[in-house]
């Protein structure tokens, strides 16, 4: 029997109102006028012989009957976008688009890349970098690399790597006089201050890692502050100072010996990378393949870790 879909726009206007809770917002989102929403949802409910909106002066609410469509009229929504997007797709190269914060990016994915690539040649990957939370049901992505603490409830959650973090600077400055052989020879460098880090991830900061390995006398405001991880790993290469890295982010650098690790002491953050994409629709072969690399990589990073976990022998000499 043939699938009779009745005032697909009114349902379209139904799923805004109901994500918004607002016909205004609704309406801002589908480029039509809120009295223009309000007929099509009225057209719907008439359709069903069942109101879908509770209204009040303040507020708008769903009815029961609306609670009980919306689940499966999304789900609609994203199987329409997904095979749209494979259709878009399916005359080329299979594409991935995968949304990944810049510094994880630049640090660690984009390095790796080639190897997917040659394991994979009829698959092409377009990253996506942001800082913020894509939202799936609305944007072209496939797949994200998030950073946090691995709570997103409607979303398949893979762990991909854990963080510690550790004192770190160039070897030029690590060797100069003074050298940094000890926590407390940092009373003569400037300290690099990463303030991108959320609160949330337990990030300590100068004066909390200080604090921690008792040191005294060292000033934990002095040096440049920036607003970018990135930023604060370049700047420690610079030999513009001593940074408090996050061991993912540097790992390539102490290994290819653009920094080194100082000190013994380091502390593990609460929030690492985990691979995220929606349950529903099931991932494409695509999507699949690329996330099982991901982990592949990452278990092969952690093997390898003794690489950059490898203390500088001047500072291990003193604070060992």
């Amino acid at each position: 029997m043939a699938r009779r879909l009745v005032h697909l726009n009114a349902v379209r206007a139904f799923e805004a109102a109901a994500r918004h809770l607002s016909f205004a917002k609704a309406a801002a989102e589908l480029a039509v006028t809120p009295a223009a929403v309000s007929q099509q949802i009225k057209m719907l409910e008439e359709h069903l012989g069942t109101p879908l909106f509770r209204r009040t002066k303040r507020a708008l609410f769903l009815t029961d009957a609306a609670q009980a469509m919306l689940p499966d009229v999304r789900e609609g929504f994203d199987r329409i976008a997904a095979a749209l997007a494979r259709g878009r797709r399916g005359h080329a190269r299979a594409q991935l688009v995968v949304s990944v914060t810049p510094s994880i990016a630049a640090k660690w994915l984009v390095p790796r890349l080639h190897r997917f690539a040659a394991s994979h040649p009829d698959m092409d990957v377009r990253l996506h970098t942001t800082t913020r939370l894509v939202d799936f049901g609305r944007e072209d992505v496939d797949l994200a690399v998030r950073y946090g603490a691995g709570h997103w409830p409607a979303l398949e959650v893979t762990p991909l790597m854990q963080e510690e973090i550790f004192a770190v600077a160039s070897p030029r400055l690590a060797r100069g006089r003074p050298a940094l052989r000890a926590p407390a020879d940092l009373r003569h460098h400037a300290l690099v201050h990463d303030e991108s880090m959320p609160v949330e991830s337990e990030f300590p900061g100068w004066p909390g890692w200080l604090a921690a390995a008792g040191v005294d006398g060292v000033d934990p405001a002095r040096g440049p502050h920036v607003d970018s991880s990135l930023l604060a790993i370049q700047a420690a290469i610079d030999g513009q100072g001593v940074a408090l890295a996050r061991s993912v982010l540097v790992a390539d650098d102490i290994a290819a010996g653009r920094l080194v690790r100082l000190f013994e002491k380091s502390a593990p953050l609460r929030f690492g990378y985990y691979v995220v994409h929606p349950r529903r629709p099931p991932p494409s072969a695509a999507t699949s393949a690329f996330k099982a690399w991901l982990v592949a990589e990452a278990a092969g990073a952690r093997a390898r870790s003794d690489r950059y976990g490898t203390i500088a022998p001047e500072s291990k000499r003193r604070s060992g």
